[in-house]
């Protein structure tokens, strides 16, 4: 047995699909408790404010970026979103045009959302996003790798994208709609967080189902249990098809639930999203608001 399916052998999470349902199910229960003006505030702040469109340019992603900019003016009573999250060759755009403190720079990189293309190419996009002023950087788990077994360089890859990255937050996307099934969801995320990952995401939101509640609880649970053994804390992120302020809370439940107050910070919970802003956004002023 090699060291990787010896460190997935030893995990006690859960990873039948029924027994994870049902667990998620009873959870969920309680989303009713947190629906408040207070978690649609946090949650609004925990947004990485998403444009990933074929029809991108520098002109739009700078227009994006002055809406975060004017967000400040308009709600003085809001936290920002938490990022601005862009196609890599974006960063310094956004760098150029971000006036406002706190809002950090995303980008997805490393050929997303495939993530099939020569190491060296994604390794490249990770370090000219970087220099180019990301300090968070988005990369997809290499599915491909994964199904055939090659666990060695598939955590490799994650490794050297990780010291390409520097300081940046490396969120490595697990794409669990195409890891389907909670077994693999786990071991997906159990050979991420031993890789160096800082923060697990669900999904990219283009070619597969998106985000799930079944797949957050498998994934949350894997951080838990990393935590307590290795005393590192690992973010989640949610992302994938979230848009109503109701789906927002479901989430921010499970993370309440699974690991506690002390992840219900920007630092490690955070949802990838565009039309959830304003959803949040109108729950918080009681009336249809589409500002971003």
């Amino acid at each position: 047995m090699d060291k990787y399916q010896e460190v997935i052998s030893r995990s006690q999470v859960i990873s039948d699909d029924a027994a994870v349902a049902a667990a998620v199910a009873k959870i969920v229960e309680k989303a009713s408790e947190n629906a408040n003006e207070d978690v649609y505030r946090f949650l609004l702040s925990s947004i990485d404010l998403t444009t990933l469109s074929t029809e991108d340019s520098v002109s739009s992603v700078a227009r994006f970026t002055q809406r975060v900019n004017d967000f400040d003016n308009d709600y003085p009573q809001l936290k920002n979103v938490a990022a601005i999250c862009v196609y890599s060759n974006f960063a310094e755009v956004v760098k150029t045009h971000l006036d406002v403190p706190g809002v950090d720079i995303a980008v997805v990189a490393g050929c997303f959302p495939s993530s099939q293309t020569f190491q060296a190419v994604k390794v490249a996009d990770v370090a000219l996003a970087c220099a180019g002023g990301a300090n968070e950087v988005d990369i997809v788990f290499n599915v491909g790798q994964f199904l055939d077994g090659n666990y060695e360089d598939l955590s490799d890859e994650i490794i050297e994208l990780k010291h390409t990255a520097k300081d940046a937050r490396l969120k490595v996307i697990l794409e669990t709609g195409a890891l389907k099934s909670a077994e693999n969801i786990k071991k997906a995320s159990i050979l991420s967080l031993y890789s160096e990952a800082d923060f697990l995401k669900t999904s990219t939101g283009k070619i597969y189902p998106g985000a799930s509640l079944e797949a957050a609880y498998v994934m949350c649970q894997c951080i838990k249990e990393y935590y307590q053994q290795t005393g590192r804390k690992v973010g989640f992120k949610a992302s994938g098809g979230i848009r109503t302020s109701e789906d927002a809370v479901k989430y921010y439940t499970l993370v309440k639930e699974i690991l506690g107050d002390e992840w219900l910070t920007t630092d490690l919970f955070r949802i990838g999203a565009s039309s959830l802003a304003n959803s949040l956004l109108s729950s918080i002023l009681g009336e249809e608001t589409k500002y971003f």
